[in-house]
Order: C-alpha cells, then structure tokens, then sequence
C-alpha cells in the first residue's frame, strides 16, 4: 500500500481508503469484515458519512483494541432522526448528533471532522451563521477532531470555503464525467441524462481551478464518488456510453492535484480485493487515456490528464509533473514558494527540452507540451 500526505495535516493516508457504504450489509457484520481486511492490506483510513446507530455501533465495536490503526474521518451534522438520517445546521442538533457519534465510535477524537454535504453557497453561510464552523473549531481545540474538513460536490462551494481557509481537507466528488460539468447547487444534475446530450469538452474550469487551488494551499481531498455509484463500471449505465475499469477510475482520481485518496465504497470483501488490486495493477492496467477518447460526445482536447502517454521524454522530464506545476502557477497569486520548491528538485526541468515534438505525437489529447515547457521556463526561469 503507497501512502500520501493528507494536505497540510500531516496525517500519511492509505491512497486507497474506504466509503462506508457497506457496513451495514449482513445486519451490520460487514463493517468488521471491511475494517478487518483493510488493515491486513495497510488501509488506515475511511469515511464515516452515515448516522445510523446502529452501523456507528458497529464500526466502535469493530475498533476495539485497533483504534491506533485507522485514521476516521467522520461526519458533523450528518444525525439520525426520527429513524432516518438527516443533515441538519441546527446547533442543538448538531452537538447532539457529534455526542451520540463519539458514544458509538468508542473514541475521544476523530481525525477529520468533515461538515456535511455543503452544496450551496446560501448553505455555506448558514453553516457560519448558525455558528456551526465555529463548533467544529471549538472541537478541534478540545482535541476531539484533530482537523476541519468540508464534503461537496460543488466546486464553486467547496473554493469558497477553501479560500476561506476554515477547512484543512475537502471530501469531493471526482471522477472523469463529473469533472466535465459546471457547478450545481443538485448533485443529481451531474448525472442528469440532459447534461450529456451535447458535446462537452475538455474539464470544467472551475473544477480545475478548485484542484489547483487545493493544491496551492495545501487542503488534502479525499475522493467520493469515483465510480460514479458503480455507473462508470457499466457501459450501458455510464453517461460516457464507455465502461471504464477499477483501475483506471481511481487512476484517474489519484493523478489530480490535491487528490490524497479514495474513498472505495465496497459492499463486500470482494469489491474492495478489487479496489486494493489497484496497488499492484501495471500502468496499462491503469491507463485511462485510451477509454477517455472513446466516450460518446466528450472531448479532451489541448488539455493535459497527467496520463503520461507523452513519455518518455528524449531529455528525461516528467513533462506531466512540469505542466502540473505550470497549472498551479494559473490560480492567480504567482508562484508559490511550495510549488517552486517543488519544481526545483525536479531531476529536469522544462528548460531541457529540445523541442523534439515527440511527445506531442504520443499525446491522445493534442496538448501543446512544447509551449507548454517554454511557458514554464518564463515563469520558473529554467
């Protein structure tokens, strides 16, 4: 299992973690098998988005004397009521429902508390009117989170809290049809059979700019999503009208900025054997390139996906690390002392190309790398 720095948190995540979706499978016996199987593989993280007691109960229960091994990320404001989970931004509520979760899970602090499901702006700020922020932050200096995070799946939210920088992590949605639309305030738009009836093109900039911003900043993402609920796997389910494997799906996922793991929903050992095979997968298993330029009615054109298919390079650079760097140099404040640190310890840099155009001829997505790499050594002077 490789591991990844969580953003600025200095939490090391398994890049392969787990959704919680599962759990309650078999009356709830699965979260111990789950949790059991992730840490023989080095899983050491997971998502805790579900209120029901009684999977809460099952997950304290499968954690007992193994505590140490997992790192929890788990939901405020996401509460079971009237027996059935509800996301509320009322603080009583919210108090109540984090007690109850710390009762069940067995624990005194959770690493992430994640504010729950924020996708619109007038919710953001109902999340700071109503002194919810300031809860999760009165809980991150008792030490009963140890770090602040929000889950959305739109990014003009989810920027608008990074920027704010009250949140360390961000839980998005990420995956290769999700990142093709604009913002919505209804996730079930993203999905929306109307929204890929005509021709799309290339990644939504404001998801790219949330990456890249991500990033900059040093906000860890850990993935929803990204299999689409399974859609993706399924030609004649996928909006793509292309299945796509395990494989490149997380592939796809784990090659964004800021991107430091995923979230597998797995409802059986099985499924998850699958996502965890990804760390030993070969890179062509990996390759998502080649599915992407088969999807009906999208296009990726002049738009790096960090695929590598542009490699190897005559002189050696890793071009997809140069125009990464590039890119985070696009979100408006310079160049970031990270990213030119960063881009200095790079073995080569964008001034060692030759301007050959070999790799322009390898790359599915006709990305202009040798402006590119003249670019870079304007901003980076080499």
């Amino acid at each position: 299992m490789r591991y990844r720095e969580l953003g600025s948190t200095g939490l090391r995540v398994s890049e392969i973690a787990m959704g919680c979706e599962g759990f309650m499978e078999d009356e709830y016996r699965m979260t111990g098998k789950l949790l059991d199987l992730a840490e023989r593989n080095g899983i050491n993280y997971f998502d805790l988005y579900a209120s029901d007691p009684q999977m809460r109960a099952a997950v304290g229960r499968a954690l007992k004397g193994r505590r140490d091994s997992f790192i929890i990320q788990s939901h405020i404001c996401s509460v079971w009521k009237n027996g059935q989970y509800l996301r509320t931004r009322e603080l009583p509520e919210v108090k109540a429902g984090f007690e109850e979760m710390m009762s069940l899970l067995g624990t005194d602090h959770i690493e992430v508390g994640m504010i729950h499901y924020c996708d619109s702006l007038k919710d953001w700020q109902k999340i700071i009117d109503n002194g919810v922020l300031d809860y999760a932050g009165q809980l991150k200096k008792e030490g009963r989170i140890l770090h602040i995070g929000l889950s959305s799946h739109n990014p003009e939210v989810a920027l608008k809290a990074v920027e704010s920088g009250a949140i360390e992590v961000l839980m998005f949605s990420v995956n290769p049809c999700y990142d093709l639309q604009p913002a919505s305030e209804n996730v079930e738009d993203l999905w929306a059979d109307q929204a890929y009836e005509h021709q799309l093109t290339n990644m939504d900039p404001q998801r790219q700019r949330l990456y890249e911003v991500c990033q900059e900043k040093g906000i860890g993402i850990t993935v929803m999503k990204p299999f689409g609920g399974g859609d993706l796997l399924d030609a004649a389910l996928s909006p793509a009208g292309a299945a796509m494997t395990v494989n490149q799906c997380i592939h796809y996922c784990l090659t964004r900025p800021a991107v430091a793991c995923v979230n597998c929903g797995a409802h059986s050992p099985q499924q998850l054997l699958e996502c965890i095979a990804y760390e030993d997968a070969s890179d062509s298993d990996r390759d998502y390139a080649q599915v992407l330029s088969s999807f009906n009615g999208i296009r990726w054109e002049g738009h790096c996906m960090y695929c590598n298919h542009c490699l190897p390079c005559v002189s050696h650079i890793n071009i997809a690390d140069v125009t990464r760097f590039l890119n985070l140099t696009k979100t408006g404040n310079g160049v970031p002392e990270t990213v030119r640190e960063h881009y200095r310890v790079l073995e080569q840099h964008a001034s060692d190309c030759i301007q050959c155009g070999a790799c322009e001829n390898r790359c599915p997505f006709h990305v202009q790398i040798r402006q590119n790499m003249q670019e870079a050594v304007k901003v980076f002077g080499y």
